[in-house]
């Protein structure tokens, strides 16, 4: 497919102060998206409509954030130390962490009906069912920093680790956990997201470039035009391709399945995108670091206007 036309659509959700940093698609068809610095979750629907939910009590952070397998969405609090989970209606309920201190960040649905999450501080993988009960699994590493989490198309739960050297790991719903070297040492993986290849594909924010990972343990990498763009998160797009946030660049990039890579710069080039994901309009929202919301439609593909 050739360069896209690619329109960009800005609204403002916060102060500059607040933080938007994860968002994710909801089941009420709005986008829900975590503010770290201003320990809130806001709700935005496609036209850009905000309505703010204050987390209660000690500073919170709240992090990365999908949506449930209950209806609710559920989100780290990696200031806390807690996951927390709130309803469409705006209920919020926190559960704390066995260890005080464990930093969780990642959080995924698994294909066993529960949340699967790591623990970035203790290096473990946490699993939380909807109500409340907790186990972990310890990484075979100290130093690790495992970070984001997304669900495989093998039924597993897939996994940056990204410091230690920099690996992708797999858990499967038994607890089973494996780990795979990247090929670029100290690459720091942070986001991961299946394409629609039938592989995981991740970012290395301190090597700027983007990894596929086969079910199988087979990597590819590929780097990008800028090595120092900061590549953030990452999400298949609807058009076949993966798109993702270049935090330190202020721009959108899209890599193809073969690695093919365009950029979109954002109109501030200071804004520091952070996460992305397909919204429930059929276009890619990312969330601004400075306060904003950012759609990315695609004219002409299905799913755009």
């Amino acid at each position: 497919m050739s360069h896209h036309d690619v329109v960009l659509q800005e609204f403002t959700i916060a102060g500059p102060e607040a933080g938007p940093y994860a968002l994710t698609a909801g089941p009420d068809g709005a986008l829900w998206c975590t503010l770290v610095h201003g320990g809130g979750i806001a709700r935005v629907t496609t036209q850009g409509e905000v309505t703010t939910h204050d987390l209660p009590g000690v500073p919170s952070g709240p992090t990365m954030i999908t949506a449930g397998p209950d209806d609710a969405l559920w989100f780290t609090e990696f200031t806390a130390h807690r996951i927390g989970r709130i309803t469409t209606a705006g209920e919020i309920r926190s559960f704390p962490l066995p260890d005080a201190k464990a930093g969780p960040l990642g959080i995924a649905a698994g294909a066993d009906g529960a949340l699967w999450f790591t623990q970035s501080a203790t290096d473990r993988i946490g699993r939380i069912t909807t109500d409340g009960e907790i186990s972990e699994y310890p990484l075979p590493l100290r130093g690790g920093f495992p970070s984001v989490m997304a669900p495989g198309p093998d039924g597993a739960l897939w996994f940056t680790v990204n410091q230690a050297g920099g690996r992708i790991g797999r858990i499967t719903v038994d607890g089973d956990l494996t780990l795979h070297q990247l090929p670029t040492p100290e690459c720091g993986p942070v986001g991961i997201a299946p394409g629609p290849d039938g592989a995981l594909w991740c970012v290395e924010i301190a090597a700027g470039r983007i990894a596929r990972i086969a079910t199988d343990g087979t990597i590819e990498e590929f780097p990008l035009p800028d090595g120092a763009s900061r590549p953030h998160a990452i999400v298949a797009g609807p058009d076949g391709a993966l798109w993702f946030t270049e935090w330190g660049a202020g721009r959108i990039g899209r890599i193809t399945t073969d690695g093919r890579i365009d950029g979109y710069d954002l109109p501030d080039r200071a804004s520091e995108p952070h996460g992305i994901t397909l919204g429930p309009d059929g276009a890619l929202w990312a969330a601004l670091e400075t306060g904003s919301l950012v759609r990315i439609d695609l004219p002409g593909v299905r799913g755009g206007d």
